[in-house]
């Protein structure tokens, strides 16, 4: 007597072609083998990038045609102390700590799959408190351009008009973003203390943040390189 294939255990046909694609996308089941969660993550960050992008463009526009000198940015990000002013000190220590917050997140990511939870969420509170740091500087650098350089979002005693507008636009855009990141990666790692995912065992929401928090630190290489060293 002939068996059933289903009967001897194996699995049932899939559909091919568009049928299988329109199967995929109409039910519950991963497309292309990726979860919705990180598809769903890669499809914003995409969108962001879009929005950087226009950002950073529309500022390479303006400072190619305005007409008035821009600002020397080595003077106006300068840092003082004392009586001695560095050029680029105080966006050298925020560049050197965003990019360190990349090595602990990816290292919580590393322990996160080994479920080791508790590692996991240290590292995730140590990039927390690697952005905040971050923000805290920037607050920083925004008071002593405000108040000491007199730099406004319409107008700039240092140089072209449009100097304030693109700053404040650009960095403060990113600037919500890592504040917006901070928290989320301070949910995530109270949800691992807690040992929310430990019954499911699955710890891939740590590896979505970690798309996030890196995208935010490669968006921050672009201003860095476009807008500080420019």
């Amino acid at each position: 007597m002939e068996q059933h294939p289903q009967a001897a255990g194996a699995s049932p046909a899939l559909p091919s072609g568009w049928q299988g694609l329109v199967a995929d996308w109409s039910s519950d089941q991963r497309a292309f083998k990726v979860s919705w969660g990180k598809a769903m993550m890669w499809i914003f960050l995409v969108s962001d990038t879009f929005v950087f992008s226009c950002f950073l463009i529309g500022y390479m526009t303006v400072r190619i045609s305005t007409t008035v000198p821009w600002p020397n940015v080595s003077e106006a990000f300068s840092l003082k102390i004392g009586n001695v002013s560095v050029p680029m000190l105080l966006i050298a220590i925020m560049t050197f700590i965003l990019i360190s917050s990349s090595g602990t997140m990816a290292m919580a990511v590393h322990f996160a799959y080994l479920r080791e939870r508790g590692k996991a969420a240290v590292l995730m509170l140590v990039t927390a408190l690697f952005g905040a740091s971050f923000v805290s500087l920037q607050a920083f650098e925004w008071t002593n351009l405000i108040i000491n350089e007199g730099v406004r979002p319409w107008g700039s005693p240092l140089g072209a008009a449009q100097f304030g507008s693109s700053f404040f636009m650009i960095t403060g855009f990113h600037g919500l973003h890592v504040t917006a990141g901070v928290i989320y990666l301070l949910t995530v790692a109270y949800r691992l203390f807690k040992g929310r995912y430990e019954q499911s065992g699955n710890y891939q929401i740590v590896e979505i943040a970690g798309l996030y928090w890196h995208f935010v630190d490669l968006v921050w290489v672009f201003i860095f390189a476009l807008f500080y060293l420019w």
